[in-house]
């Protein structure tokens, strides 16, 4: 990593009501200041994500955004269990199970903020959509011509993956691939959620920075986020540092 790159990561957190912020570069802190658009992304079996917490997220998000957006995935879960042992009936089931208990959670947040006009949308939603469809492309073409793309984008689908394995070995190779899989699914969100929900900028918020942070926000050549996609670590203030997962 570059003295450059390097510096991006090292900025201190800011308190905004409830959270700590960490804005990942000068850029992405202007993004974040222009106040245009958060987007919360939830993934099925996030237990950070509970219904009083996605309460304080949307809360806190209309206080300093504009508009905010919850996005959870919701393509390729039946895929990890799968990649675990279980039938394809029996991984379907308990994908299908997995997603609707995010769904209820997000649901019963989002009445619990109070807050009008909240986006909530599954992943599958923009596969009919030709910009999902052409940046998801380019996900799958770094994959498997950019090293520095591939190597970040496996270490996050083993860190996600060694969290959800009881006994915290690293995963076997066809659930890495189907983590990877998982994780291309949602990229696009990185990398312009303008273009996907039609707003001028957006800030990505995540409690922790992930393995793929400084590859799509911190390097100038390769696949890497629009001018107008920022992402930020969004945490409860006081919360201890955690790895990402």
């Amino acid at each position: 990593m570059s003295e450059s790159l390097l510096s991006t990561t090292l900025a201190t957190f800011t308190t905004h009501g409830p959270f700590e912020v960490r804005p990942f570069s000068d850029r992405c802190r202007s993004v974040f200041e222009l106040g245009d658009h958060l987007l919360i992304g939830v993934s099925p079996g996030n237990s950070y994500f509970g219904p009083q917490r996605i309460a304080e997220l949307v809360r806190w998000g209309h206080e300093f955004f504009d508009a905010v957006d919850i996005v959870y995935a919701d393509l390729h879960v039946d895929a990890q269990f799968t990649a675990a042992g279980y039938t394809a009936e029996h991984a379907e089931r308990r994908a299908a199970k997995e997603v609707k208990a995010t769904q209820r959670r997000i649901q019963r947040g989002v009445a619990e903020a109070g807050r009008p006009g909240v986006g909530v949308h599954a992943l599958s939603e923009f596969l009919p959509r030709a910009t999902y469809r052409e940046l998801h492309r380019e996900v799958l073409h770094a994959l498997g011509t950019d090293p520095e793309f591939r190597a970040a984008t496996e270490g996050m689908a083993r860190s996600f993956l060694r969290a959800r394995q009881a006994d915290g070995t690293a995963p076997a190779p066809d659930r890495l691939a189907a983590g990877v899989d998982y994780i291309a699914a949602e990229l696009p969100f990185f990398l312009d959620t303008p273009a996907l929900l039609g707003v001028r900028s957006s800030v990505a918020c995540y409690h922790v920075e992930l393995p793929l942070t400084p590859v799509l926000f911190g390097r100038t050549e390769g696949l890497r986020a629009v001018p107008a996609q920022a992402y930020a670590v969004v945490r409860p203030t006081a919360a201890p540092q955690v790895a990402a997962a």
